[in-house]
C-alpha cells in the first residue's frame, strides 16, 4: 500500500521540481526592441514601438517550456518618414484610439538545432487574434538571454487598412522584428 502511494506521488514530485526551475526573467528595455517595416507608395517605411512591456518565464535547461507575453501600446508607434505615423495610427489602419494595445503571447519554442528555435505565438491586433510561427535565435549566457526573430503578417487578416484609398498603396505584408534581452529575476 505504501509502495503504491509512493509511486503515485513520485511523478507529482518530479513535476513540482521541474516547475520550480522555470523562473521569471526581466526584459531589459535598453537591449530590446520591437520594430516593423512595410512598403508604401513604392518605398519602405520602418518604425518602432516606444512603449511596451513583457513578462517571461524561462528555464535555460528547458527552453521549450518558455512562455512570454508582450503588450505594446499601439499609439507608441513611430514611423520613418514621420508623416506616415499619423496615418498608421488612425482609424483606417491600427486605430490606436479603439485598440490601444497589441499583444503577443508566446506559447512554445521548438528546437531547430544549436541556437535556432521555432516560436509559436498568438498575435492580437485590432481585437483579432491569429497564430504566428517564426524562427528565433536564442542565446543564453549565465543569467542573461537574448532572443531575436522576425515574422510577416498579412495586415488584411487583422482588418488593417482594408478599405479606402490607402489600401492599394500599402503592401499587405508587414514585417515585424523582435529583439528581447532579458536577465534572470533576482
Amino acid at each position: 500500500m505504501i509502495r503504491r502511494g509512493l509511486l503515485a506521488v513520485a511523478p507529482l514530485g518530479l513535476l513540482l521540481t521541474a516547475w520550480r526551475r522555470i523562473e521569471a526573467w526581466v526584459i531589459e528595455r535598453d537591449g530590446s526592441s520591437i520594430r516593423l517595416s512595410v512598403g508604401a507608395f513604392g518605398v519602405r517605411s520602418s518604425g518602432r514601438f516606444e512603449t511596451w512591456r513583457g513578462d517571461v518565464v524561462f528555464d535555460p535547461d528547458r527552453p521549450a517550456a518558455t512562455r512570454a507575453t508582450v503588450v505594446v501600446q499601439t499609439a507608441s508607434l513611430r514611423l520613418s518618414p514621420s508623416g506616415a505615423t499619423g496615418q498608421a495610427l488612425g482609424p483606417g489602419f491600427l486605430d490606436a484610439a479603439r485598440y490601444p494595445t497589441i499583444q503577443l503571447e508566446l506559447s512554445s519554442l521548438a528546437p531547430q538545432g544549436g541556437d535556432r528555435w521555432s516560436a509559436r505565438a498568438d498575435l492580437t491586433v485590432r481585437g483579432v487574434t491569429r497564430p504566428v510561427s517564426f524562427p528565433v535565435d536564442l542565446r543564453v549566457t549565465g543569467d542573461r538571454a537574448q532572443m531575436t526573430g522576425a515574422f510577416d503578417i498579412d495586415r488584411a487578416s487583422f482588418g488593417i487598412g482594408t478599405s479606402g484609398p490607402w489600401n492599394r498603396a500599402v503592401s499587405r505584408q508587414v514585417n515585424v522584428q523582435v529583439s528581447l534581452q532579458a536577465r534572470r529575476a533576482a
